[in-house]
């Protein structure tokens, strides 16, 4: 009993593995047609604004500042960032203000094929397919995919719709100051808005601005071409 037991785990983890894997390397070809969060959108009524661009679509500064303002080692770890997990864990033992640490891989796999939580079983399935992203997609699959289902303000969904919302332009066509002001919302889009930034996030989206020269001149953003 327990050895037919073991077996058909075993078999049904398998299956599982295969599965995950498959629907990993589909995600390398095609656009993410739904996230979780876009569902919920969808489901309450509310109008979901997206549009799939390529990467080559997006202009330079839009990445460079994402990865200035959300994970400044994005070329060069393997999708966790062991030093930002140990500062978060210290902030957080020492009662300030929750952090995650999460990598742009990691927000990456958690919005292509997870939902939103805090459990133990969610964050294990994110470490587990930020693993499979990393070695299947790659670092400009990855960016191309964050860049078009990461949440930019209610209902908006990825750096075109975004660009078209609030500068009424693709893009392809931000500018500098417009993609820092975008990624400086990411924390928090559905409070912010980039175009009536409180007087903090302002600072915050120039600081954004001047990490694009240090982005640009150490090669922090080089494994994107």
């Amino acid at each position: 009993m327990i050895g037919r037991l073991v077996t058909f785990v075993g078999k049904l983890l398998i299956v599982l593995a295969l599965t995950t894997i498959g629907w990993v390397v589909a995600y390398r070809f095609i656009p993410v047609p739904l996230t979780w969060p876009m569902a919920r959108d969808a489901i309450q009524g509310k109008h979901v604004e997206r549009d799939w661009v390529p990467l080559s679509a997006i202009a330079p500064a839009v990445p460079r500042a994402v990865i200035g303002a959300e994970d400044s080692r994005f070329c060069s770890h393997s999708g966790f960032d062991l030093k930002a997990i140990e500062a978060a864990a210290r902030k957080n033992a020492a009662g300030k203000r929750l952090r995650g640490g999460s990598t742009i891989s990691q927000q990456t796999a958690k919005n292509a094929f997870l939902w939103p939580g805090r459990s133990y079983l969610r964050k294990g399935l994110e470490a587990y397919f930020t693993v499979l992203i990393e070695l299947i997609w790659g670092k400009p699959r990855i960016m191309e995919v964050y860049l078009n289902i990461a949440e930019m303000g209610p209902g908006i969904y990825g750096v075109e719709a975004a660009a078209q919302h609030y500068y009424n332009r693709s893009a392809a066509r931000l500018s500098l100051t417009q993609a820092a002001r975008i990624a400086s919302i990411l924390p928090q889009p559905i409070k912010r808005d980039p175009t009536k930034l409180p007087r903090a996030v302002r600072k915050h989206a120039r600081q954004i601005e001047r990490w694009d020269r240090v982005v640009r001149n150490e090669g922090t953003a080089a494994c994107l071409g």
